[in-house]
């Protein structure tokens, strides 16, 4: 039925409040040698089977706290208001040291880790392993990490069958030189975001109410009559574990010069099962540093938010068979909570360079939780021309055959 007149609104955007609260995520963290709490051993791994850490030494194995649930994450967020950031998600500091020196609790030596490479380092005496867990201000160590599910024979299986199924077009030199046990584990940058916001959208809308064919000259033309409607949707909405990248070189989603893209589309992951960060889940591993803070992301969190509005309220849309255009937008974000974490990817990555000397890195990713794949390989430009060429011809003949004889 036809809603009431409304005036729309200008569309408006809450602003983040300047200073956000933050809630400490690396309590009871250990910096320095992190050992087995059965032998005392520093060889710490995941095993990517169980998805525990594993004592290189004695088999042992534990599992680590689920963050959602040490954080209290996982509450209803209806009632969140300001900004909440986790400890390990606040603004980096520029001017932070990120050579940092640990004393060796084993031997008594002195380790120095460097935080844009590593959160990890050997002593160079005692071969024991030294972590960094605790939250440093160059934003190298996150709140939680989601640990590996897949293992690595099985990316290879799923980054070759992507890339055989394509080879056919793939560049010759790509197909000589690629080689899928190349692929590697990484940890991607990302920010959890919970979003607690109320919407208001309002536009018009058009039901159809009959369709008739005209005479137009010597052609038909089809016509319709809609009534014209005032739509207003307004709700509280809240969104959970919203995952935004918070790598500058991975926000980068120009296609001509990337294939970034490529990691979104093998989302979403399973963020509630993410653990407290513990250093000892990347080794074997590599990892990327956030390089960005809220005031660069908290944009693309509340357009994404306005996205996921929309699509809430297609199926109260029904009734405006000819579409409904929104003349105005508001989606006021009451409160936000912020969590930094690491999550993980099988990479295989190829470096192509033209004949002009420009390079263009192609990917292929899996996701290491659900084992979705996505890639981009570089194409044979002069097999693809010849073969829709090939095509286009083989349709002409046949049309040309089937007008002769008189279909």
């Amino acid at each position: 039925m036809p809603m009431d007149n409304v005036e729309p609104d200008a569309h408006q955007q809450a602003s983040p409040q300047n200073t956000p609260d933050v809630f400490r995520t690396d309590e009871g963290a250990q910096d320095g040698l992190a050992k087995c709490a059965r032998c005392g051993a520093t060889e710490i791994s995941l095993n990517v089977a169980t998805g525990n850490l594993r004592c290189g030494f004695c088999r042992f194995e534990w599992a680590t706290e689920n963050a959602i649930e040490a954080f209290n994450l996982n509450g209803d967020i209806s009632g969140l208001t300001g900004i909440l950031v986790g400890s390990g998600s606040s603004d980096i500091v520029p001017s932070t040291e990120e050579i940092l020196t640990f004393k060796c609790s084993a031997c008594g030596a002195e380790v120095v880790i460097d935080t844009n490479n590593s959160t990890q380092a050997r002593c160079h005496w005692c071969r024991n392993t030294l972590s960094m867990n605790q939250q440093v201000a160059n934003g190298a160590v996150p709140d939680m990490i989601l640990p590996f599910r897949v293992e690595k024979s099985t990316a290879v299986e799923k980054i070759a069958s992507f890339v055989g199924k394509r080879k056919f077009f793939a560049h010759p030199k790509f197909r000589a030189e690629f080689n899928a046990e190349n692929v590697m584990g990484v940890y991607l940058p990302y920010m959890v975001v919970d979003i607690n916001a109320h919407a208001r959208l309002t536009g018009e809308g058009e039901h159809q109410t009959r369709s008739y064919t005209v005479k137009v000259g010597d052609k038909e033309q089809q016509r319709y009559d809609a009534d014209v409607y005032n739509v207003v949707r307004e709700f509280d909405i809240q969104v959970n574990d919203l995952t935004v990248e918070s790598s500058s070189d991975r926000l980068d989603q120009n296609t001509s010069q990337n294939s970034n893209n490529i990691i979104n589309t093998i989302m979403p992951f399973d963020v509630e099962n993410s653990v407290r960060y513990d250093s000892n889940y990347l080794a074997g591993f590599t990892s990327e540093r956030r390089d960005s803070n809220l005031d660069q992301l908290s944009p693309i969190a509340h357009t994404q938010a306005g996205d996921i509005t929309r699509h809430r309220v297609n199926d109260s849309l029904t009734f405006y068979d000819r579409g409904v255009r929104w003349t105005a937008e508001e989606v006021d974000v009451r409160g936000q909570r912020w969590v930094s974490a690491y999550l993980p990817v099988w990479l295989y990555s190829y470096q192509q360079r033209n004949s002009s000397g420009k390079s263009f890195l192609h990917y292929v990713a899996v996701n290491a939780r659900t084992g979705e794949t996505m890639g981009s390989i570089p194409l044979n430009q002069s097999k693809l021309l010849l073969v829709a060429g090939a095509v286009q011809l083989v349709g002409t003949v046949i049309g040309l055959v089937l007008v002769v004889v008189g279909f």
